[in-house]
Formats: C-alpha cells, sequence, structure tokens
C-alpha cells in the first residue's frame, strides 16, 4: 500500500509538471456508457489535423491518467519484475521528457472515471480539461455501489462540466434528461448531441448495411446549422450512434466541417470486446460486445440484435453485471424480461446470471430456449452445441466474467 501511494505521488507529481510545462489541450469524457468509443471517434476525427494523444484501454484514474499524460502508454503488466522495470521507466522518461523534451501533443483525449465520492474533485483539481463530453447517465450506473444513490453518482460526474472554464465547452447528451440539464451548471459554453429535434448537432435516424446478408456497417445524416450531411460507419447500434455525434461535436469546435469530420470517421472502428461483429462456428457470426457490461448497455446491445434483418436466429449469452451494489437483483431480473422479448435462444452464466435466466422465465421464454451454467470455464465446453448456421450471437458480461474465453472458443479460426 505505501509503495502504490508513492509511486501515485510521483506519477501525479509528473503529470501536473508535464501539463504546465506543455500546455495541452484535455478533453474528458465522463458517463455510464458509451466513454470508450466517444473517446476512439474524437481521437479518429481530430488526429486528421493535429497531434493527439489518447488514453489506452481503461486508463481512467488518477494514476491511469497520470500515465497517459506522461506517455501513450497501455495498461502495466500485472505483476512481478516486468512491473518493477515498467514504472522505473515511465518515471525516468518522465522526467526526461521534463527537463529535456521538446515536443508533446497539441490534445489529449482522456477518460476520467469514478468509483468513490471525491473521485471528480481529485480528477479536475489534478487535471483540468477544457473541453468535457458527457455521454448517457444510467438508471442504474456502474460503480453505483459506492454511492448512496444513483443521483449522488451523477452529481459526482457534474462536478467535470462544472470545473470547465468559462471559455471551455460542455458537450452533452440532449437525450438524457440529466445530462441535458447540466447546461445549467456550467459556465462552459454548450453543444447538445443526439436524435432530439432541437439538438444542435441532430442524428437524423440510421439504418443497417449489409453484403451478402452480412453487416458490415450503418449509415445515419448529421444536421448540423441547417447543413445535412451523410455518414456511413463500420459499426453498429444506437450507442455508437451516439459516440460519434459526440465526437463531430468535438471536430466542430476545433473548426472542422462535417464533410471533413465524415472522411476521418471513414477510418473510424470500435475496439475489440465492445461491439465489433466476427465471423464465428458453423457460418454464424458473434457480436462481440464482451469486455464490459452494465444495465445499459446489456440493453443497448439487446436492442442491436434485435434490430439485425436476415438473421436466422438471435441467440445471447449473457453473463454477470458487476459494481451496481444493492441494485443486482432487480437489475439482472429486469435483463431477463428484456432478453425473452428480444432473442430466441438465452444462455445465461455466473451466480447473478442465474436471475437473469429467472427474469427471462419470468416473462415466458420456454426452458427448451434458456441454458444455465455456473461459470465461464463450465460453459466453454458446450457452447458449440447451441450455436447453428446463420445464428447472429451476441456475447456480453461485465470484465471479470472473462467472456473473451467466450469468444476465442466460437469464433471462426
Amino acid at each position: 500500500m505505501f509503495y502504490r501511494k508513492l509511486l501515485l505521488s510521483v506519477v501525479q507529481n509528473l503529470a501536473v509538471k508535464t501539463l504546465t510545462k506543455f500546455q495541452p489541450g484535455i478533453i474528458a469524457i465522463t458517463g455510464s456508457v458509451g466513454k470508450t468509443s466517444t473517446k476512439e471517434a474524437i481521437y479518429t476525427i481530430l488526429r486528421v489535423d493535429r497531434k493527439v494523444r489518447r488514453s489506452r484501454e481503461n486508463l481512467n484514474n488518477a494514476l491511469g491518467i497520470g500515465l497517459t499524460i506522461l506517455g501513450d502508454y497501455k495498461r502495466p503488466p500485472e505483476g512481478g519484475i516486468q512491473k518493477l522495470f515498467f514504472w522505473c521507466f515511465v518515471v525516468v522518461r518522465g522526467y526526461w521528457q521534463l527537463y529535456f523534451g521538446k515536443t508533446y501533443p497539441e490534445l489529449l483525449v482522456l477518460e476520467y472515471g469514478i468509483d468513490r465520492p471525491g473521485d471528480m474533485d481529485e480528477l479536475v483539481h489534478l487535471y483540468p480539461p477544457q473541453i468535457a463530453v458527457m455521454t448517457a447517465l444510467s438508471d442504474i450506473p456502474p460503480h453505483v455501489e459506492f454511492f448512496a444513490s444513483p443521483d449522488e453518482l451523477y452529481r459526482e460526474k457534474e462536478k467535470l462540466v462544472r470545473a470547465l472554464p468559462v471559455e471551455g465547452f460542455a458537450i452533452l447528451n440532449h437525450d438524457d434528461e440529466t445530462v441535458r440539464e447540466m447546461r445549467e451548471v456550467t459556465r462552459a459554453h454548450t453543444m447538445s448531441y443526439g436524435f432530439g429535434e432541437d439538438a444542435q448537432v441532430g442524428v437524423i435516424g440510421y439504418e443497417y448495411l449489409y453484403t451478402n446478408y452480412v453487416p458490415r456497417g450503418m449509415a445515419f445524416k448529421i444536421n448540423y446549422d441547417g447543413k445535412v450531411v451523410p455518414f456511413t460507419l463500420n459499426v453498429f447500434g444506437k450507442p455508437q450512434v451516439y459516440s460519434v455525434s459526440a465526437a463531430i461535436a468535438v471536430g466542430l469546435i476545433f473548426g472542422m466541417n462535417l464533410v471533413k469530420i465524415a472522411q476521418a470517421l471513414e477510418s473510424y472502428t470500435v475496439m475489440e470486446g465492445r461491439g465489433n461483429f466476427i465471423p464465428g462456428i458453423k457460418h454464424s457470426y458473434i457480436f462481440d460486445s464482451s469486455y464490459n457490461a452494465s444495465p445499459d448497455s446489456m440493453d443497448m446491445a439487446l436492442e442491436t440484435l434485435h434490430e439485425l434483418e436476415s438473421v436466422k436466429r438471435r441467440v445471447a449469452i449473457l453473463g454477470d453485471m458487476l459494481e451496481i451494489g444493492t441494485y443486482s437483483t432487480e437489475a439482472h431480473l429486469a435483463l431477463g424480461r428484456h432478453a425473452a422479448r428480444r432473442v430466441d435462444r438465452l444462455i445465461v452464466i455466473g451466480a447473478r446470471g442465474a436471475f437473469i435466466g429467472e427474469g427471462a422465465r419470468e416473462a415466458g421464454m420456454q426452458s427448451d430456449r434458456l441454458t444455465f451454467f455456473h461459470t465461464t470455464e463450465e460453459a466453454l465446453s458446450h457452447l458449440d452445441t447451441f450455436i447453428e448456421e446463420g445464428d447472429c450471437v451476441l456475447v456480453k458480461a461485465s470484465h471479470a466474467m472473462h467472456f473473451e474465453k467466450i469468444i476465442n472458443e466460437l469464433k471462426f479460426k
């Protein structure tokens, strides 16, 4: 514990001094869902014209953000001598950059994640942003277990837009009422995005695109300042539309026009495990959303699966959602009820996953369409028996369930 506190202090001190020396612009992203996709979309747009660095993987706390400020690092090794060498290298390189470095990114695109009350205060104090992007806020948000209520967690996230300078910008999800109302608590300029009629960056519809009946992307239009421009992307689902439209708002703030932004986004792809389609066994295809899960992201993934056309069967492999505290049982039951109306075959895994199955049965799902496994490892040797040619298979659970093992088992090799 002592060494962790010492390391945190050294990294934070170096990061703050690095920001003071190079004065990069900071774009901070928070919310309950969609942070990583929004970050990647912003990075994809801005790197066309500017030198940009974004946080890798899930480096979104005080230590992780400090690490990103010091360099373009991925998550540190888990332990042992490699971890020691990694942090020694980070610190030595950080001091070298501080005293001898000549170049640095113009912009940093960072996720600001919180676990406990006071976390956002620390982040905005150490690493004050000029632009804040607020995605959606879930009714049962992840990490709520350490807060008295979801509303208390919302107020903690709200501190990000409160901390913005007068000349800054708050990019707000127009379709989320709680987020939309944050325009009243910030000194900064505001810009809204979403499907709502009054959104400044307005989304007009979306449709999926197919090649030989296999999903290959989607198309939608953006209406901004009276101009309407079509977008075609190699991503799937309404959540991705929200992420991209938030990123478009950031691009507009930096003086890019919609046509140039649309061209930049042609190269945008989702990170592994966050909603990409991959070929599966038996000529199926896998909707890989295995990286993490919350009640809202589960619902939206099921909705995306339901919206797909030319699918023989919709199969969902769902597991435990963690870090939602006292809301856990009801959230899993509600997910099961939702899944029963959206999928043809449901496979649930884990102690909490059992409640997903119970919710599905309550909603009328027959036992021959529902299977339960206690652990991910138990399921692995049986899953291929449930897959048929032409199936689309959604795979989703919290990261600790290690559903990437299921992806490796079901993907076409």
